[in-house]
């Protein structure tokens, strides 16, 4: 039985890096570890607590850890299927969230359109947890800069993080967390696919009390030079894969490969937070090479998925 004290967030549901504080995030990673490090010890922290997993999109990492995660945590989780059927269309966002808050005792959501997610937020008592939009990827975030903190020994601030490629969901909550940790990230992408720039401004504002650097850039063969760590994700998003063929021109140059990687510093990182397409935006060498930790990434998904559910459901 677990005698370990959790703590809890102040807050009903957790939607983006954005709305934790240092501490707050601090707090996540204190308990992702702690859970790691006595899995078997914590079996009945959740006992009789059940999980909706709503998801418009296919998953393999964040169906799996959440699921997996309340098993651990000896609660369940029931999967709703709305791949053919978006959330709204059969019958409102409200009324399914309505639904589900007398049902279950949290809801994650994994939606194409990030006003579903907060939308069921709005009009539920229980937490909604964002398991994936198509504005910001908050759990993924969370487990990298987790796996860097384990990495570094908590050694975050100052250190140097290039993300190639499309300013998209990951990368939008990729600069949340690093403006929060004092992290200084590079984000490089081909001109017309930088983030957005409600993101970038309001990441600017935290890293002014954090000493993060946010920098914005479109010139790949400088991007990489000394970081700490390079990440990537696919060109073409889920949603996107009418445009494959025509990102795979404009990205060409954002592949991750021994040279790009050969820019960053000898014992730099490289990252990913899957599905990866090698040959693409990064090479089977450094895809699969000694530098990679992205499936040290995919295993803290679990770890840190069931700390945001301790912290969010335990009493």
């Amino acid at each position: 039985m677990s005698t370990y004290r959790f703590g809890s967030l102040p807050h009903k549901d957790l939607l983006s890096v954005a709305q934790l504080s240092v501490d707050e995030i601090g707090l996540i990673f204190n308990t992702a570890a702690e859970l790691k490090r006595n899995r078997e010890k914590h079996d009945s922290v959740l006992r009789g607590k059940k999980l909706a997993m709503v998801f418009e999109k296919d998953s393999l990492r964040t169906r799996f850890t959440f699921d997996v995660g309340m098993q651990d945590l000896g609660g369940h989780a029931v999967f709703m299927d709305h791949r053919d059927a978006r959330i709204g269309q059969r019958e409102s966002v409200r009324d399914v969230a309505k639904n589900l808050e007398r049902w279950v005792h949290a809801i994650v959501a994994r939606t194409y359109k990030h006003r579903v997610v907060t939308e069921l937020a709005e009009n539920c008592s229980i937490p909604v947890i964002n398991g994936l939009s198509d504005y910001l990827h908050p759990c993924q975030a969370l487990s990298d800069f987790f796996t860097l903190y384990e990495k570094w020994n908590g050694d975050i601030a100052g250190r140097r993080i290039t993300y190639l490629g499309d300013g998209n969901n990951t990368c939008h909550s990729l600069i949340n967390t690093a403006s929060k940790l004092g992290a200084h990230l590079t984000v490089c992408t081909p001109e017309g696919y930088e983030p957005n720039s409600k993101v970038v401004h309001e990441a600017m504002l935290f890293a002014r009390q954090s000493g993060a650097e946010i920098r914005i850039t479109n010139d790949p063969e400088k991007a990489t030079i000394d970081a700490d760590a390079v990440y990537t994700d696919v060109w073409a998003s889920m949603g996107q894969e009418d445009e494959t063929e025509e990102r795979a021109g404009i990205f060409h140059d954002y592949q991750v490969d021994d040279e790009i990687m050969g820019r960053a510093k000898p014992e730099a990182f490289f990252m990913h937070c899957l599905p990866a397409h090698r040959g693409h935006e990064v090479t089977a060498d450094v895809m699969d090479g000694p530098r990679s930790i992205v499936f040290d990434i995919a295993e803290n998904r679990l770890h840190v998925q069931k700390a945001i559910l301790v912290l969010l459901l335990h009493p």
